[in-house]
């Protein structure tokens, strides 16, 4: 295999898994819900009509999703030739978070249970708040909570800016977030202080998932706006050192474009590239495609879907979303040469529909197109073995980011997309 293109669609989920009741997610159906709304007239603000996805249904997108309910997504085509191989996945892991999705995507199932504040005010540990105060020489700190993230700044924004004091809050996911302002608090002290609490989360046992700054600019309620400056320090999987350099020796290169990097510590990356907003995100991925050389993976996170639109539970801002996706798909097939691959994916579920505003646990899809890959037209989802050889060596140069065993990744893969045979 030359290269391979890893585009992961941030909370993309095609219906419940079977274990969803273990969540609270039994219905959850992120693509069908959003189509029903297309088709009943119910999203139509900034689009209109039913959910057009004329290339993602190419790709098998409509079929993954009809093997994961057993139904076709409303308005969608259940008849259209499908050009690439396509599966569901369930994922092992035992969260329904970002970096047990994206740990799992590169053959390390997060088997173990993550930390969390559960409670929804006086969140945090009282012991773990001194040291942050102390550690970062703070006045004080605000929210301690559970919240959405633009709520809260609406909320306490205006007394961060007058006090100094950053805004500390976290949500269902293993997730320890810290809001400030960018220009009266400033960009890089934020990071410092999320530096600071990293450490003591991991020094202190918390098992937390990410710690995220979140910068924010405005001068008042109702037109704060958080921006692209979003950063994640997450944790790093057992052996991930000896994984990237294993990667080193074999010249291999990883580009990261989005928040990649972040979500796997910097394990393993070679180039990062930021960007924010889909087109943005687009454009960028359009860029290393084209300079990739041979050995490359260009990986990329499409956020705005599970940050924008999932968590805000904005139907027709996701289902727009996913339009704009699919007009530009064709940027990205065209690129794909002889030997290359192209993996279309996600890492856990967000259903626009569902009570809250929390991920969803729901199967994902698994889309792979390149010349080499025979089209799959069976319900059961079951590519050919080139398509599974093709994959499997994917996923066997991912192990330069994670750390576990090539055969190790390959089995757990075995199970985690039932229908590919590897």
């Amino acid at each position: 295999m030359k290269r391979a293109f890893i585009m992961v669609l941030d909370s993309f989920g095609i219906g419940a898994t079977e274990d969803a009741d273990r969540f609270g997610d039994v219905g959850a159906d992120t693509l069908g819900h959003i189509a029903e709304a297309c088709a009943k007239g119910e999203a139509d603000h900034g689009r209109k009509g039913p959910l057009n996805l004329p290339n993602l249904t190419r790709l098998g997108l409509v079929k993954a999703h009809e093997g994961s309910t057993g139904k076709i997504a409303a308005g969608m085509d259940g008849n259209a030739e499908v050009i690439g191989a396509y599966a569901r996945a369930h994922e092992l892991s035992s969260g329904k978070d970002t970096p047990s999705g994206h740990w799992e995507i590169a053959g390390v199932p997060v088997l173990f249970d993550w930390g969390y504040f559960s409670d929804q005010e006086n969140s945090f540990p009282q012991e773990l708040l001194d040291k942050l105060v102390k550690r970062a020489n703070l006045p004080g700190y605000l929210g301690n909570c559970h919240s959405s993230g633009t709520v809260i700044l609406d909320q306490l924004g205006e007394e961060h800016m007058k006090t100094g004091k950053p805004i500390f809050y976290t949500s269902a996911d293993s997730v320890f977030q810290i809001a400030c302002h960018e220009e009266t608090f400033g960009l890089d002290k934020l990071y410092e202080l999320c530096e600071i609490a990293r450490e003591e989360l991991t020094e202190g046992g918390y098992n937390i998932g990410r710690v995220i700054a979140r910068p924010f600019v405005g001068d008042k309620a109702g037109n704060f706006q958080r921006t692209g400056n979003r950063h994640d320090l997450g944790g790093r999987a057992a052996g991930a050192d000896r994984a990237a350099e294993a990667g080193r020796r074999e010249n291999g290169h990883v580009v990261s474009v989005g928040k990649i990097a972040d979500i796997y510590a910097n394990c393993g990356i070679t180039k990062k590239v930021k960007a924010t907003g889909l087109d943005a995100l687009f454009d960028a991925t359009i860029k290393e495609m084209k300079e990739a050389g041979d050995e490359t993976i260009v990986f990329t996170n499409f956020v705005d879907f599970d940050s924008s639109w999932g968590h805000r539970r904005d139907v027709a801002g996701y289902a727009a979303g996913l339009e704009l996706f699919d007009r530009r798909l064709p940027e990205l097939m065209e690129l794909v040469g002889e030997d290359d691959i192209l993996i279309l994916t996600a890492d856990h579920g967000c259903d626009p529909t569902w009570t809250g505003t929390d991920h969803t646990r729901e199967h994902i899809p698994v889309l792979v197109y390149g010349p080499k890959v025979k089209p799959v037209r069976s319900v059961t989802v079951k590519p050919s073995r080139t398509s599974a050889r093709l994959l499997r060596n994917t996923l066997v140069r991912l192990t330069w980011n994670m750390a576990k065993p090539c055969s190790e990744v390959i089995a757990r893969w075995r199970t985690a997309i039932r229908a590919y045979d590897l």
